[in-house]
């Protein structure tokens, strides 16, 4: 009996070792790439950002400018405030909040409409990065690319690789 407990113990050290050596000759090869760098970097991250601020710079210029107004007339109401007789000060105070009111409306609208000009941006720009990681991924036999991570070894981060393929195109 004691024999025989001493042949499985050593059977199952071999296959331990085993298993562990076959383990070891299919490591699994994994990189990283960092998508904010490419959402900063990329060139054609940076001409979607260009078209945005060639698209939206008119409508925020225009928004700038109404609130400089609205500002110049709310500091004029308080300077005249004290001349003013008490429906005229009324009537003033409601054209400036309905001022005030519209121009937050406005600046609401140009937010959300930026805001979903940058996703559908930032979706192609990401869906290309995509494109050219798989085929890094493929060309360099990589098992696993990931896009978020708390720590990555700077050895497995392919991003420079990518933002090169990327500018390259």
């Amino acid at each position: 009996m004691k024999n025989f407990s001493r042949q499985l113990l050593v059977a199952a050290t071999m296959s331990v070792a085993a298993f562990g050596a076959a383990a070891q000759a299919q490591a699994l090869k994994f990189g990283f790439v960092n998508t904010d760098r490419i959402f900063r970097e990329a060139a054609p991250a940076q001409a979607a950002q260009a078209k945005l601020e060639q698209e939206f710079s008119k409508r925020e210029a225009d928004l700038n400018s109404q609130g400089a107004a609205l500002k110049t007339a709310s500091d004029k109401f308080e300077r005249e405030a004290p001349t003013l007789s008490e429906s005229q000060r009324l009537q003033r105070q409601r054209q400036l909040a309905d001022q005030d009111r519209e121009l937050q409306r406005r600046s609401r609208e140009f937010q959300e409409d930026l805001n979903t000009r940058r996703n559908e941006e930032l979706q192609q720009v990401l869906e290309r990065a995509n494109r050219v990681i798989k085929q890094v991924a493929e060309s360099e036999s990589y098992d696993l690319i990931l896009q978020d991570a708390v720590y990555i070894n700077p050895k497995n981060d392919i991003t420079d690789k990518v933002l090169k393929a990327l500018n390259g195109k």
